[in-house]
C-alpha cells in the first residue's frame, strides 16, 4: 500500500490537527477523524486583516463559537496569499509541538500527485489524512445530512448555476436533489457554493447566528453570518 492510499484512513490511531473552514466538508472530515483518532485542535487561516476566514469569509467569533461547541482549541493566522504557506507551516509546527502526528483536511478531489497538503505536511514532518478523499459527492453530502448536521449556504457563484435565493438555504435531501437536477455539484466542489455548519453531532449545542444583508461582488453573492450574542 503506497502512502497516498492511506489518506482516507490516515487518522486511525493518531493525534491530529484539522484544517477547518467551518463548512460541511471540513466538519464531516473532522467528525470521521474524531471517531478513529484524537484531535488536538483546529487550524483556521484568516485574511490579512484578521476579520474573516480565508476560505469561507467567516468572522473569527463565529469560528471560535464552532470550536467551543466542538470542544477543541482553534489556532489562527492572518496571511495574504503571498505568505499563506509560511503562516500555515508555522501553525503545523505548533500543532506538532502539541503532539499532532497528522493533518486532517476535508478534500474530496485532491490529486494523488502534486497535492499541496501532502507537500506541506511532509515538510512539517506530519502525515496527511483526508477521510472524504475520492468519495462520491452526492454520497458525501447525503451522509452529512443523515448524521444530523445543519448547514447554511453563505456564498454562491452566480456564474455557475447558483442564484441569489440559494443563500440562506439549508442542505436537505430535497435541496440536494434540486441542485443535481440543476446540474450543480451537490458538494459545490467546483466553487459553486460554500456553507457554514451551525449544528450537528459534533456540537454540544447549536450555534446561534444572525443573517445579514446579502452582498454582491461580481459573479459572487454572500450572506454574512454573525454570532447572535443575544441567544
Amino acid at each position: 500500500m503506497t502512502e497516498r492510499t492511506d489518506w482516507k484512513n490516515g487518522a486511525i490511531g493518531h493525534k491530529f490537527i484539522a484544517s477547518f473552514s467551518g463548512g460541511k466538508d471540513s466538519v464531516l472530515a473532522l467528525y470521521k477523524a474524531m471517531k478513529v483518532g484524537d484531535a488536538v485542535g483546529l487550524i483556521v487561516m484568516l485574511e490579512e486583516e484578521g476579520k474573516r476566514s480565508r476560505s469561507h469569509g467567516m468572522p473569527p467569533e463565529l469560528i471560535r463559537a464552532q470550536a467551543e461547541a466542538i470542544g477543541l482549541p482553534v489556532y489562527t493566522a492572518a496571511a495574504s496569499w503571498a505568505d499563506y504557506e509560511e503562516a500555515f507551516m508555522r501553525l503545523l509546527a505548533h500543532a506538532k509541538d502539541q503532539g499532532a502526528e497528522l493533518l486532517v483536511t476535508g478534500d474530496l478531489d485532491m490529486p494523488a500527485h502534486g497535492c499541496w497538503h501532502d507537500k506541506v505536511t511532509k515538510n512539517a514532518g506530519l502525515k496527511l489524512g483526508m477521510p472524504l478523499w475520492e468519495m462520491d459527492h452526492r454520497e458525501a453530502v447525503e451522509e452529512f445530512i443523515n448524521l444530523g448536521f445543519v448547514t447554511i449556504l453563505v456564498t454562491v457563484n452566480l456564474s455557475l448555476g447558483m442564484r441569489e435565493d440559494d443563500l440562506g438555504r439549508t442542505l436537505t435531501y430535497e435541496y440536494v436533489k434540486e441542485l443535481v437536477e440543476r446540474g450543480i455539484d451537490p458538494c459545490g466542489e467546483g466553487g459553486e457554493f460554500h456553507t457554514t455548519v451551525i449544528d450537528g453531532p459534533l456540537f454540544n449545542h447549536p450555534i446561534p447566528v444572525r443573517k445579514g444583508e446579502i452582498i454582491k461582488n461580481g459573479e459572487y453573492a454572500f450572506l454574512p453570518l454573525e454570532l447572535d450574542q443575544k441567544v
